[in-house]
Protein backbone atom coordinates (compact mmCIF):
# COMPACT_ATOMS: atom_id res chain seq x y z
CA UNK A 1 0.00 0.00 0.00
CA UNK A 2 1.18 3.50 -0.69
CA UNK A 3 1.01 5.27 2.43
CA UNK A 4 2.25 8.89 3.87
CA UNK A 5 3.15 9.79 7.11
CA UNK A 6 3.68 13.52 8.00
CA UNK A 7 5.44 14.37 10.74
CA UNK A 8 8.65 11.94 12.19
CA UNK A 9 9.27 12.89 15.92
CA UNK A 10 9.81 10.28 18.26
CA UNK A 11 6.80 8.07 17.80
CA UNK A 12 6.35 9.14 14.52
CA UNK A 13 9.28 7.51 13.20
CA UNK A 14 9.11 4.40 15.21
CA UNK A 15 6.02 3.98 13.10
CA UNK A 16 6.99 4.76 9.83
CA UNK A 17 9.92 2.37 10.43
CA UNK A 18 7.26 -0.52 11.01
CA UNK A 19 4.75 0.11 8.45
CA UNK A 20 8.16 0.05 6.19
CA UNK A 21 9.23 -3.42 7.78
CA UNK A 22 5.95 -4.59 7.10
CA UNK A 23 6.19 -3.89 3.43
CA UNK A 24 4.21 -0.71 2.62
CA UNK A 25 5.93 2.13 0.22
CA UNK A 26 6.30 4.98 2.57
CA UNK A 27 6.57 8.38 1.44
CA UNK A 28 7.69 10.93 4.55
CA UNK A 29 7.48 14.55 5.11
CA UNK A 30 8.50 16.58 8.14
CA UNK A 31 8.97 19.99 9.31
CA UNK A 32 13.19 19.36 9.80
CA UNK A 33 13.54 17.40 6.74
CA UNK A 34 16.64 16.11 8.27
CA UNK A 35 14.59 13.79 10.89
CA UNK A 36 13.74 12.02 7.51
CA UNK A 37 17.04 11.16 6.44
CA UNK A 38 17.33 7.44 7.58
CA UNK A 39 14.22 6.47 6.72
CA UNK A 40 14.37 7.72 2.79
CA UNK A 41 17.96 6.12 2.87
CA UNK A 42 16.07 2.66 4.29
CA UNK A 43 13.99 3.42 1.18
CA UNK A 44 11.10 5.67 2.12
CA UNK A 45 10.77 8.56 -0.45
CA UNK A 46 10.65 12.45 0.55
CA UNK A 47 7.88 14.89 -0.58
CA UNK A 48 8.39 18.35 0.10
CA UNK A 49 4.51 19.39 1.52
CA UNK A 50 1.81 17.40 2.77
CA UNK A 51 0.04 18.82 -0.81
CA UNK A 52 2.81 16.44 -2.12
CA UNK A 53 2.32 13.59 0.37
CA UNK A 54 -1.17 12.76 -0.13
CA UNK A 55 -0.95 13.31 -4.12
CA UNK A 56 1.52 10.44 -3.90
CA UNK A 57 -0.28 7.98 -1.47
CA UNK A 58 -3.83 6.04 -0.76
CA UNK A 59 -3.67 6.64 3.08
CA UNK A 60 -2.20 9.71 5.04
CA UNK A 61 -0.77 9.30 8.91
CA UNK A 62 -0.69 12.67 10.55
CA UNK A 63 1.07 13.13 13.58
CA UNK A 64 2.40 16.82 14.92
CA UNK A 65 3.10 18.61 18.07
CA UNK A 66 -0.53 20.78 18.20
CA UNK A 67 -3.65 21.31 17.16
CA UNK A 68 -2.44 24.39 15.05
CA UNK A 69 0.10 22.03 13.41
CA UNK A 70 -2.98 19.77 12.62
CA UNK A 71 -5.08 22.81 11.41
CA UNK A 72 -2.41 23.91 9.27
CA UNK A 73 -1.09 20.62 7.92
CA UNK A 74 -4.64 19.65 6.88
CA UNK A 75 -6.00 23.48 5.53
CA UNK A 76 -3.07 25.33 4.32
CA UNK A 77 -4.21 26.62 1.35
CA UNK A 78 -1.10 25.34 -1.32
CA UNK A 79 0.30 23.26 0.45
CA UNK A 80 -2.09 21.33 2.58
CA UNK A 81 -3.87 18.16 2.34
CA UNK A 82 -6.44 19.71 1.38
CA UNK A 83 -5.15 20.98 -1.76
CA UNK A 84 -4.81 17.97 -3.03
CA UNK A 85 -7.79 15.94 -4.88
CA UNK A 86 -8.55 13.64 -1.52
CA UNK A 87 -11.41 11.82 -3.20
CA UNK A 88 -11.40 8.33 -2.31
CA UNK A 89 -8.64 8.51 0.04
CA UNK A 90 -8.21 7.71 4.11
CA UNK A 91 -6.49 10.59 6.31
CA UNK A 92 -5.83 9.44 9.75
CA UNK A 93 -4.69 11.77 12.62
CA UNK A 94 -2.32 10.24 14.89
CA UNK A 95 -1.78 13.87 16.76
CA UNK A 96 -3.74 14.06 20.18
CA UNK A 97 -5.67 17.07 19.24
CA UNK A 98 -9.17 18.63 19.85
CA UNK A 99 -12.44 16.98 19.37
CA UNK A 100 -13.92 19.63 17.64
CA UNK A 101 -10.84 19.89 15.03
CA UNK A 102 -11.51 15.96 14.30
CA UNK A 103 -14.91 16.93 13.29
CA UNK A 104 -14.17 19.78 10.88
CA UNK A 105 -11.36 17.27 9.56
CA UNK A 106 -14.07 14.83 8.81
CA UNK A 107 -16.74 16.56 7.48
CA UNK A 108 -14.42 18.33 4.86
CA UNK A 109 -12.86 15.00 4.17
CA UNK A 110 -16.34 13.73 3.46
CA UNK A 111 -17.09 16.99 1.59
CA UNK A 112 -14.34 16.03 -0.60
CA UNK A 113 -15.13 12.48 -1.06
CA UNK A 114 -12.67 11.43 1.29
CA UNK A 115 -13.02 9.25 4.61
CA UNK A 116 -11.00 10.36 8.18
CA UNK A 117 -10.54 9.18 11.29
CA UNK A 118 -9.36 10.49 14.52
CA UNK A 119 -6.74 8.03 15.82
CA UNK A 120 -4.85 9.09 18.86
CA UNK A 121 -2.07 6.83 20.39
CA UNK A 122 -0.85 5.84 24.08
CA UNK A 123 1.91 3.97 24.74
CA UNK A 124 5.07 6.51 24.02
CA UNK A 125 8.30 5.91 22.35
CA UNK A 126 8.87 2.34 23.61
CA UNK A 127 5.35 1.41 22.19
CA UNK A 128 5.65 3.33 18.68
CA UNK A 129 9.28 1.35 18.54
CA UNK A 130 7.78 -2.14 19.50
CA UNK A 131 4.10 -1.79 17.74
CA UNK A 132 2.47 -2.05 21.13
CA UNK A 133 0.49 1.24 21.02
CA UNK A 134 -3.22 1.65 22.57
CA UNK A 135 -5.13 3.48 19.57
CA UNK A 136 -8.36 5.44 20.26
CA UNK A 137 -10.26 5.69 17.19
CA UNK A 138 -12.98 7.53 16.25
CA UNK A 139 -14.81 8.07 12.40
CA UNK A 140 -16.64 5.75 10.50
CA UNK A 141 -16.86 1.82 11.09
CA UNK A 142 -16.56 1.15 7.34
CA UNK A 143 -13.31 3.47 7.19
CA UNK A 144 -11.88 2.18 10.45
CA UNK A 145 -12.35 -1.57 8.73
CA UNK A 146 -10.08 -0.13 5.90
CA UNK A 147 -7.56 0.66 8.31
CA UNK A 148 -7.21 -2.14 11.04
CA UNK A 149 -4.33 -4.03 9.02
CA UNK A 150 -2.12 -1.04 9.79
CA UNK A 151 -2.99 -0.49 13.51
CA UNK A 152 -2.11 -3.89 14.04
CA UNK A 153 0.95 -3.13 12.99
CA UNK A 154 1.66 -0.01 14.93
CA UNK A 155 -0.14 -1.23 18.05
CA UNK A 156 -1.84 -3.96 20.85
CA UNK A 157 -5.21 -2.63 21.26
CA UNK A 158 -6.98 -0.19 18.32
CA UNK A 159 -10.54 0.50 19.09
CA UNK A 160 -13.16 2.90 17.76
CA UNK A 161 -14.95 4.79 20.11
CA UNK A 162 -17.97 6.23 18.27
CA UNK A 163 -17.86 8.82 15.41
CA UNK A 164 -15.53 11.57 14.58
CA UNK A 165 -14.02 13.56 17.46
CA UNK A 166 -14.44 10.05 19.95
CA UNK A 167 -11.13 9.21 19.89
CA UNK A 168 -9.75 12.14 21.16
CA UNK A 169 -12.43 12.41 23.85
CA UNK A 170 -10.61 9.11 25.21
CA UNK A 171 -7.30 10.24 24.73
CA UNK A 172 -8.30 13.27 27.03
CA UNK A 173 -9.23 9.82 29.31
CA UNK A 174 -6.47 8.49 29.18
CA UNK A 175 -4.58 11.46 29.96
CA UNK A 176 -6.28 12.35 32.94
CA UNK A 177 -5.35 9.11 34.28
CA UNK A 178 -2.17 9.27 33.03
CA UNK A 179 -1.59 12.63 35.18
CA UNK A 180 -2.59 10.85 38.39
CA UNK A 181 -0.13 8.14 37.69
CA UNK A 182 2.44 10.14 36.97
CA UNK A 183 1.99 12.66 40.28
CA UNK A 184 1.61 9.30 42.22
CA UNK A 185 4.69 7.91 41.02
CA UNK A 186 6.67 11.49 41.46
CA UNK A 187 5.47 11.55 44.94
CA UNK A 188 5.80 7.53 45.79
CA UNK A 189 9.78 8.32 44.74
CA UNK A 190 10.25 11.34 47.07
CA UNK A 191 8.77 10.13 49.87
CA UNK A 192 10.68 6.77 49.20
CA UNK A 193 14.09 8.12 49.20
CA UNK A 194 13.22 10.43 52.40
CA UNK A 195 12.47 7.17 54.35
CA UNK A 196 15.73 5.63 53.36
CA UNK A 197 14.11 2.80 51.56
CA UNK A 198 15.63 1.37 48.31
CA UNK A 199 13.57 2.33 45.77
CA UNK A 200 14.30 -0.26 43.27
CA UNK A 201 13.13 -2.40 45.72
CA UNK A 202 9.77 -0.63 46.63
CA UNK A 203 9.55 -0.24 43.09
CA UNK A 204 10.00 -4.10 42.50
CA UNK A 205 7.15 -4.38 45.29
CA UNK A 206 4.62 -2.12 44.21
CA UNK A 207 4.79 -3.71 40.73
CA UNK A 208 3.39 -7.01 42.52
CA UNK A 209 0.03 -5.39 44.06
CA UNK A 210 -2.76 -2.82 43.76
CA UNK A 211 -0.04 -0.14 43.30
CA UNK A 212 1.28 -0.93 40.13
CA UNK A 213 0.72 1.09 36.74
CA UNK A 214 2.21 1.47 33.50
CA UNK A 215 4.11 5.15 34.73
CA UNK A 216 5.96 3.37 37.36
CA UNK A 217 6.47 0.31 35.06
CA UNK A 218 8.07 2.43 32.26
CA UNK A 219 9.37 5.11 33.79
CA UNK A 220 10.48 4.60 37.09
CA UNK A 221 13.48 2.85 35.46
CA UNK A 222 14.67 5.53 33.75
CA UNK A 223 14.47 7.80 36.99
CA UNK A 224 16.88 6.24 38.69
CA UNK A 225 19.11 6.12 35.65
CA UNK A 226 18.52 9.36 35.56
CA UNK A 227 17.56 9.05 32.05
CA UNK A 228 15.14 12.35 30.96
CA UNK A 229 14.93 11.19 27.17
CA UNK A 230 11.56 11.93 25.72
CA UNK A 231 9.07 9.14 25.40
CA UNK A 232 6.66 11.71 25.56
CA UNK A 233 7.15 15.36 25.90
CA UNK A 234 6.84 17.68 28.91
CA UNK A 235 5.44 20.57 26.15
CA UNK A 236 3.00 17.79 24.57
CA UNK A 237 1.56 16.75 28.18
CA UNK A 238 0.79 20.16 28.62
CA UNK A 239 -1.23 20.33 26.12
CA UNK A 240 -2.85 17.42 26.55
CA UNK A 241 -3.84 18.26 30.08
CA UNK A 242 -5.38 21.53 28.73
CA UNK A 243 -7.27 19.96 26.04
CA UNK A 244 -8.64 17.94 28.72
CA UNK A 245 -9.18 20.73 31.21
CA UNK A 246 -10.98 22.96 27.99
CA UNK A 247 -13.13 19.74 27.07
CA UNK A 248 -14.10 19.42 30.85
CA UNK A 249 -15.31 22.86 31.40
CA UNK A 250 -17.50 22.51 28.15
CA UNK A 251 -19.04 20.27 30.21
CA UNK A 252 -19.41 21.69 33.47
CA UNK A 253 -16.63 19.43 35.12
CA UNK A 254 -14.30 20.08 37.92
CA UNK A 255 -11.48 17.98 37.93
CA UNK A 256 -9.26 18.92 40.57
CA UNK A 257 -6.08 16.69 40.39
CA UNK A 258 -5.83 17.19 36.82
CA UNK A 259 -5.61 21.04 36.84
CA UNK A 260 -2.92 20.25 40.02
CA UNK A 261 -0.76 18.43 37.80
CA UNK A 262 -1.17 20.62 35.04
CA UNK A 263 -0.01 23.39 37.42
CA UNK A 264 3.48 20.85 38.89
CA UNK A 265 3.63 20.49 34.57
CA UNK A 266 3.99 24.31 33.76
CA UNK A 267 6.23 24.50 36.74
CA UNK A 268 8.71 22.12 35.90
CA UNK A 269 8.57 23.80 31.84
CA UNK A 270 8.86 27.08 33.46
CA UNK A 271 12.17 25.53 34.87
CA UNK A 272 13.59 25.07 31.35
CA UNK A 273 12.36 20.99 31.16
CA UNK A 274 9.68 21.44 28.94
CA UNK A 275 11.84 18.71 25.68
CA UNK A 276 12.20 16.63 28.51
CA UNK A 277 10.44 13.74 29.00
CA UNK A 278 7.32 13.47 31.37
CA UNK A 279 9.32 11.69 33.75
CA UNK A 280 10.75 14.91 34.87
CA UNK A 281 8.48 15.89 37.50
CA UNK A 282 10.56 14.30 39.60
CA UNK A 283 13.19 17.09 39.20
CA UNK A 284 10.72 19.81 40.96
CA UNK A 285 11.76 17.52 43.95
CA UNK A 286 15.47 16.56 43.03
CA UNK A 287 16.83 18.96 41.13
CA UNK A 288 18.50 18.01 37.83
CA UNK A 289 20.74 15.49 39.43
CA UNK A 290 22.39 14.74 35.41
CA UNK A 291 23.96 18.16 36.23
CA UNK A 292 25.44 18.11 39.80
Amino acid sequence: MKIGFIGTGVMGHAIVRRLMDAGHELFVYNRTKSKTDDLVANGATWKDTPKEITDASEIVFTMVGYPQDVEQVYYEDATGIFASDVKDKILVDLTTSTPSLAEKIDQTAKDKGAASLDAPVSGGDLGAKNGTLTIMVGGDQAVYDKVTSLFEKMGESYVLHGTAGKGQHTKMANQIMIAGTMTGMTEMLVYSQKAGLSLQKVMDTLAGGAAANWSMSNYGPRILKDDYTPGFFVKHFIKDLKIALDEAEKNSLDLPSTQLATQLYDKLADQGYENDGTQALIKLWWGDRTKS
